[in-house]
């Protein structure tokens, strides 16, 4: 059971993650050593292969720039640690095979074998003079080596590795040179069959780029196919699926309370539901799964209860909400700027460009570390209006409004905040209307907040 970054569309798609670059341990781990196979079912590992497969076939379609080799189980997943230890298992299974006394070569004969297969299947028509050198890769003769301690590990792996370069392509190249100077034979090994999985990748992805266009019409057809595979054999599969769709209906159902000094704009996104709580009828079907949309952007990592229909997607989703929390961010800082700035210097030519910069330069911030980063676009922005003033002629800022000016933009991070609270209903209103009326009719029109972040915003629906 190699692992191979390359064979991602054999029988196995796990073999797709590879960890060969990792240095091997001089002994087993913890885990390792109370790792059973037993403990996992087989259940578990075709379930295990199946969500791999749905995966990448998913990604393919979906991720234009998918580029085969992307990881595509969880990090740190269960599925993920699972075939991490499974494979430092197994190479380490390999390497008592091989310094034991007498050696046994069991399993470096069946590696070999599918060595074989591997570099038969990177060959071209043409490479007629290859594969008759490939000869010395014959079954039946390294067996009978190995019958007799003949069989010299490291000198079938060097040949490999001339073989290896000859066929790779030249972005490869210096993989290749580089294990050219593994002398432990496990290591080589491991480490051939990365390079490998490499090669054969480079293979898969040109011919991805070829098919992708007839490829999308099959793939709703084969992930309900397989998800319906999934859903006969755990018939829980879809409760957080249906747990997530309430919720969603009785967000639409439920009237929502304006909180203090809401804008007549920002009210607008409670009228919806409110309309629908003042009707008897259930909620429209599409409008809910609408609802659950905007309710997986503001999902919580931490709760694991995701739905299942859209797992494959949950990377892809929370990085759309952390977008969407920047921008919340970004128009919060603006709307409080101009209220301290004045119409003048506000609209003056590139001011809210430099309000936008100097927010932008700590974006990822706040995430990790809201309230220091809030300190800093807090005062910067300070610095700017009072600059801006000065140079306009008119009155900088009196140190009480400066201290205003400070304290209510340090607030915005605060998860209360009124006008955090304001703008982030009017953005899931916005991404409402785009769902609802499509984006470029909602793109005509932006509520008081967001237009001065229209750019921002048509290029993420863009993108």
């Amino acid at each position: 059971m190699p692992k191979t970054e390359g064979t991602v569309l054999q029988n196995d798609p796990n073999e797709a993650k590879c960890g060969a670059h990792n240095s091997e341990t001089s002994g087993k781990n913890e885990e390792e050593e109370n790792f059973c196979l037993d403990n996992y079912s087989p259940h578990l590992m075709e379930t295990i292969k199946e969500v791999s497969r749905v995966s990448i076939a998913h990604e393919i379609i979906v991720n234009q720039d998918f580029y085969m080799g992307e990881n595509v189980l969880p990090p740190n997943s269960m599925e993920d640690r699972f075939m991490e230890t499974l494979y430092n298992v197994f190479w380490n299974h390999q390497r008592e095979q091989l310094l034991s006394n007498p050696p046994q070569f069991t399993y470096a004969l069946e590696l070999m074998t599918e060595v074989k297969e591997i570099l038969l299947s990177l060959l071209l028509p043409r490479h007629i003079r290859l594969k008759n050198e490939m000869k010395v890769l014959d079954m039946d003769l390294l067996k009978q080596k190995a019958e007799h301690r003949a069989l010299d590990v490291s000198r079938l792996s060097n040949y490999i590795l001339s073989l290896m370069t000859l066929l790779c392509a030249p972005v490869r190249d210096e993989e290749v040179k580089k294990l050219q100077s593994i002398t432990d034979p496990v290591q080589l090994l491991r480490g051939i069959f990365h390079v490998l999985g490499l090669m054969k990748m480079d293979t898969v992805n040109y011919t991805i780029q070829s098919i992708r266009p007839y490829l999308k019409e099959y793939s709703i057809q084969y992930e309900r196919a397989k998800f319906q595979e999934l859903l006969d054999k755990q018939s829980n599969l879809l409760d957080y699926t249906k747990k997530w769709l309430t919720q969603a209906a009785t967000d639409l159902i439920t009237p929502c309370l304006n909180p203090p000094d809401m804008s007549s704009s920002s009210s607008m996104a409670c009228s919806s539901p409110n309309k629908a709580a003042e009707n008897s009828d259930p909620p429209n079907p599409i409008m809910v799964l609408y609802q659950g949309y905007l309710n997986l952007l503001l999902w919580d990592p931490e709760n694991e209860e995701f739905p299942k229909t859209l797992l494959m997607d949950r990377n892809r989703v929370q990085e759309m909400g952390s977008h969407l929390h920047h921008l919340a961010i970004l128009a919060s800082i603006l709307l409080v700027a101009r209220s301290f700035s004045g119409k003048i210097l506000f609209n003056s030519p590139g001011f809210v460009d430099k309000l936008k910069g100097i927010t932008k330069a700590v974006t990822e911030e706040f995430n990790s570390k809201p309230e220091e980063a809030m300190l800093h676009v807090s005062e910067q922005v300070s610095q700017e209006i009072h600059h801006g003033l000065e140079d306009l002629g008119f009155a900088a800022l009196s140190s009480e409004n400066t201290v205003c000016l400070i304290g209510q933009l340090q607030n915005i991070t605060e998860k209360d905040n009124s006008v955090r609270s304001v703008i982030d209903q009017r953005l899931l209103l916005f991404l409402k209307c785009c769902l609802v009326r499509g984006m470029q009719a909602s793109l005509q029109h932006f509520s008081e907040g967001l237009n001065h972040i229209k750019g921002e915003l048509r290029g993420s629906l863009s993108s």
